[in-house]
C-alpha cells in the first residue's frame, strides 16, 4: 500500500537566502502556494537570514536557518542531517548549486529520499575571467545533478537544451517549468504628462551588461532632447563602472541608478519601458514583473526570453548587442502611444495566461506527485 495516498507529502526546500534577487523571489513565490495544498507538508532549510526567511515565516511556513557565517560546511551538513532525520521528507528540493551539493552530501549514499533541483539559469562563466578552480566545479555540479538527482527543473526550454546537449543530462530526467509570479490585480497606468522613463532592475553583475543599458541611453540622447529618462534599480560590484560611464557621456541629469528597491511595485509605477540586457537567462523574474504590470519590454534574443516575449508583441526582442538597434526600438513606442497601449494589453495577457504563480505550483505540485507514485 502506498502510505502517501493517506498521509501528506512532506517536501523540504534548501535554498541560501543570502540574496533577493530571481531565485528567491520564484522559490518564496512557489513555496507560498503550494502551502495552500492541504496534502504537502512543507518545511525550508535557509543558509542565511534575510528578507527570503521573513518572507517565509511571515507567510506560515517553518524555517529553519543554519547560519552559514557562524558554521562550517561539515557542520552544516550534520545540522541539515539532524533536520532530515526529524522530518524525514518524502523529497528534497534544493536550488542553486551550494544548496544542490548540500542536499546531495546530507542525504548521503542513500537513494532516498529523492532530490529535485531547480536550474534558474546558466553558470555565469562565458565572459568572466573565472579561476580554473570555479570551473571544475561548475563541472563536478553538474555530473552530481545528472547522476544523483531525480529530477532536474529547468526554468526554459533553453536551460533543458543547455543541459541535455552541453551537460549530458538525460532528457527524461529535465524537466521545463516556466517561472510564475503573483499577478496584479490592475495593470500600472502609465504616465501621460509628457515624460517617459526607461526602467530596469537587476544585480549589477557582468551577465546583465548594464553598460549595454548606459550606452543605449547615450544612443537615445544623441538622437533626441525629449524627456526620455532611464532608472536602474539594484546594485552589484559593477555600479562604480556604471557611474563612471554616465558621468563620462553627460547623463547624469536623465539616468539614475536608484539603488535596492524593497518596493518594486513603486519601481515599476514609475516606469513606461522595460529594458533588458542581458547576456544570458532563464525565465528572468523582472520580466515577468513588468509584463504582468502591463509593461511593454525590450530585450535581447538570449536565453528563454524568447519563450516569454514574442517580437512585435509583447515587446521587441533585439538580434545582437548594436545600441543603436535597442535605442531604434526604444524610441519608436516613445513616439508610438498606440503601439505602446497595444503592447501593454499583450503584456499583461501572456503574465496572465502563461506566467502566474497558480500555474507554477500547480506543475511544481504534479512534478512531486509523479515522482512518488
Amino acid at each position: 500500500m502506498n502510505m502517501l495516498k493517506t498521509e501528506k507529502l512532506r517536501v523540504l526546500h534548501i535554498i541560501s537566502g543570502d540574496l533577493w534577487a530571481g531565485a528567491e523571489t520564484m522559490a518564496c513565490t512557489l513555496l507560498r502556494h503550494l502551502h495552500a495544498y492541504p496534502d504537502l507538508d512543507l518545511a525550508v532549510i535557509l543558509m542565511n537570514e534575510g528578507r527570503l526567511a521573513t518572507e517565509l515565516r511571515e507567510s506560515g511556513l517553518s524555517v529553519e536557518v543554519i547560519d552559514e557565517e557562524n558554521y562550517s560546511f561539515w557542520e552544516i551538513v550534520r545540522k541539515t542531517r539532524e533536520l532530515l532525520t526529524a522530518f524525514k521528507p518524502h523529497l528534497i528540493h534544493s536550488h542553486r548549486s551550494k544548496e544542490n551539493i548540500l542536499a546531495a552530501v546530507a542525504r548521503g549514499f542513500s537513494s532516498t529520499p529523492p532530490l529535485i533541483a531547480t536550474q534558474h539559469g546558466l553558470p555565469e562563466l562565458a565572459r568572466d575571467k573565472i579561476k580554473l578552480s570555479k570551473r571544475l566545479v561548475s563541472i563536478a555540479h553538474f555530473q552530481l545533478l545528472a547522476r544523483y538527482f531525480e529530477k532536474n527543473v529547468a526554468v526554459s526550454a533553453s536551460v533543458k537544451t543547455y543541459l541535455v546537449q552541453q551537460r549530458g543530462f538525460p532528457s527524461e530526467r529535465v524537466e521545463t517549468i516556466h517561472n510564475g509570479i503573483e499577478l496584479p490585480l490592475h495593470p500600472l497606468i502609465r504616465h501621460e504628462n509628457g515624460v517617459f522613463v526607461i526602467g530596469s532592475s537587476g544585480r549589477l553583475f557582468p551577465v546583465k551588461d548594464y553598460p549595454l543599458m548606459v550606452e543605449i541611453a547615450k544612443a537615445i540622447t544623441d538622437a533626441t532632447g525629449k524627456n526620455i529618462y532611464f532608472e536602474l534599480a539594484g546594485e552589484g560590484p559593477q555600479r562604480p563602472n556604471i557611474e563612471a560611464m554616465i558621468q563620462r557621456y553627460g547623463l547624469h541629469s536623465n539616468f539614475f541608478l536608484k539603488g535596492h528597491q524593497d518596493d518594486m511595485d513603486t519601481f515599476y509605477r514609475g516606469i513606461d519601458l522595460y529594458l533588458n540586457t542581458s547576456i544570458h537567462e532563464g525565465i528572468p523574474m523582472t520580466i515577468l514583473e513588468a509584463l504582468a504590470r502591463g509593461i511593454p519590454v525590450i530585450a535581447p534574443n538570449v536565453g528563454g526570453i524568447s519563450e516569454i516575449i514574442t517580437n512585435g508583441v509583447e515587446g521587441f526582442l533585439i538580434e545582437g548587442r548594436n545600441p543603436s538597434d535597442f535605442a531604434e526600438k526604444c524610441l519608436l513606442l516613445h513616439g508610438n502611444r498606440q503601439l505602446r497601449k497595444q503592447m501593454s494589453q499583450a503584456a499583461r495577457n501572456r503574465a496572465e495566461q502563461a506566467f502566474s504563480a497558480e500555474q507554477m505550483a500547480e506543475r511544481y505540485y504534479r512534478l512531486y506527485r509523479e515522482i512518488q507514485t
